[in-house]
């Protein structure tokens, strides 16, 4: 799950539900003031994030998931105490409509 510095859509709304299962906050968070329709979301605020709980996961996106893919080393320095992923394609990939369904 934390292999890896980036995850699809599919990822985050898997790993949302296996995380937030183990008692693990992930959130959202808007780098370009452009919040996603579907997903519940936080604008970028170093002030208002360090008060999330410590082991907190932050996905952060962007327009095309590549600044926040190159910013991704700065974030993991500014919020140590939290894991810091970048969402694969961004804004762009983020298809609205897309719904994870439970395995029968």
């Amino acid at each position: 799950m934390f292999s890896k510095d980036e995850w699809t859509q599919i990822e985050l709304y898997k790993n949302k539900k296996l995380l937030e299962k183990e008692g693990v906050k992930v959130v959202v968070v808007d780098t370009i003031l452009k919040p996603l329709e579907t997903i519940e979301t936080i604008t970028y605020n170093p002030y208002e994030m360090d008060l999330y709980e410590e082991g907190t996961v932050f996905v952060f996106y962007c327009d095309t998931g590549k600044s926040t893919k190159e910013r991704l080393e700065y974030y993991k320095k500014k919020f140590p105490k939290y894991k810091c992923i970048s969402l694969k394609g961004g804004r762009a990939y983020f298809r609205p409509n897309y719904q994870l369904l439970d395995d029968k």
